[in-house]
């Protein structure tokens, strides 16, 4: 489940859109294997540059291609899990469901 804030976002087509055009992108260039180990297909475009309440309506960090990453299952979980920033955090379940950690 997504933060609150962000609900909406995920669930606009803009970012639907945007998502999928990235995975194809990643596909044409090496197959759509994750971009941090490169052993695992990728299966979450991933914000290098997280949203937050004063960010996810900045095209430029929401729907910029630059700041979009593909991980696999593990890398994301292991991103989210090491992360020490005092954010509350949160992980795709294995239906594709954000849950919290």
């Amino acid at each position: 489940m997504a933060r609150e804030f962000a609900r909406a976002f995920y669930n606009s087509t803009a970012w639907k859109k945007c998502r999928e055009s990235y995975k194809a992108r990643r596909r044409a260039i090496d197959g759509g294997m994750c971009e941090v180990c490169g052993m695992e297909p990728g299966r979450i475009v991933h914000h290098k540059i997280w949203l937050t309440p004063e960010n996810i309506s900045d095209p430029d960090i929401a729907l910029n291609h630059d700041n979009l990453r593909l991980d696999c299952w593990s890398c994301h979980e292991k991103e989210q899990d090491g992360s020490d920033d005092g954010m509350n955090h949160y992980v795709f379940g294995a239906d594709g469901q954000i849950r919290p950690v």
